[in-house]
């Protein structure tokens, strides 16, 4: 059977979205070797996946390590790319060494991609790789304030799916089909996207704004942002999931719990979760952009002191 034709994943997908799936990974497959700027969140997860099934060990994933990555993220970054099969690199940098990132400015997601994939094409210059791609998908250009959108063009980074016409939903789809746990992960911003525009990213912000969304990720919450107002913490969580954060028990815990962690004041935003709240135009660069949440609700929990 010709490389064409073999299926994609399980061979489970729609015909249209088997057919865009198989013209990315053919695309990754005229490329000698390929690294994948890998997150470990969906989109970059199933370009993982393509480029292992047409290219085996010349593609490589690769994850940059700062001070705007949870410590979760790289330990689940690691996790998926096991479970890929695909070789997994690590590069260490720092978004706070560059004064226009820690500006914060409307651009904070351009100086951050512009340094992040840097690093990628340092360490796949030094894998003898050529190539560097994202997981950008073919909905990604029409969500609004994307910068970081702009450093992927500047940089003629390979972009598969978007090349192939591959809507997130598609991407899902994909996932799916490759059985990767991260098919229906939550989204999962940097933790700079927390600070408001305008006001410093700092590493004591950074660290404690990484903290307390640890806090409600251990008390079973999925769609959430703790954002860091200057020591004001304004706590977002999803709609589906706000009859919960109006439980006294959790209002008396997550004060408890935040200012410990240094912040002087802790609200819950009424309005609830959604993306890109302190940047401009509302929209945060993130990899996922779907997030799920619990559908119980037990007002009777009683939260961890």
């Amino acid at each position: 059977m010709s490389q064409n034709a073999r299926p994609v994943g399980d061979g489970s997908l729609a015909p249209e979205t088997a057919a865009k799936a198989a013209t990315a990974r053919d695309a990754l497959g005229e490329r000698d070797g390929v690294l994948v700027a890998f997150s470990g969140g969906v989109d970059s997860a199933v370009v993982a996946a393509l480029a292992a099934d047409v290219l085996g060990d010349d593609a490589v994933a690769c994850t940059a390590r700062s001070e705007t990555l949870p410590a979760a993220e790289l330990a689940d970054a690691e996790r998926v790319a096991d479970e890929i099969g695909i070789p997994h690199e690590t590069v260490t940098f720092s978004e706070l060494d560059d004064p226009n990132f820690v500006a914060n400015d409307g651009d904070r997601c351009y100086h951050c991609r512009t340094m992040r994939l840097g690093k990628m094409y340092e360490t796949a210059k030094d894998l003898g790789i050529d190539t560097v791609c994202d997981g950008t998908n073919a909905d990604d250009p029409g969500e609004g304030h994307r910068p970081g959108l702009r450093a992927v063009e500047e940089l003629d980074v390979f972009s598969p799916l978007l090349d192939a016409g591959v809507s997130k939903e598609e991407v899902r789809a994909i996932a799916d089909a490759y059985d990767l746990s991260v098919a229906d992960k939550p989204s999962m911003a940097c933790l700079s996207s927390r600070i408001p525009t305008g006001l410093e990213v700092t590493e004591e912000r950074l660290s404690r704004v990484e903290k307390a969304e640890r806090v409600l990720r251990e008390w079973g919450f999925e769609g959430f942002r703790v954002r860091d107002h200057d020591g004001l913490a304004r706590v977002e969580i999803a709609p589906e999931e706000l009859e919960r954060a109006l439980d006294p028990a959790f209002a008396d815990a997550v004060h408890e719990h935040l200012t410990d962690l240094g912040f002087e004041y802790v609200t819950l935003d009424m309005a609830g979760y959604r993306t890109g709240s302190v940047s401009p135009g509302g929209d945060e660069d993130e990899e996922n952009s779907d997030g799920s949440a619990d559908d119980g609700v037990d007002l009777g929990r009683r939260y961890p002191r």
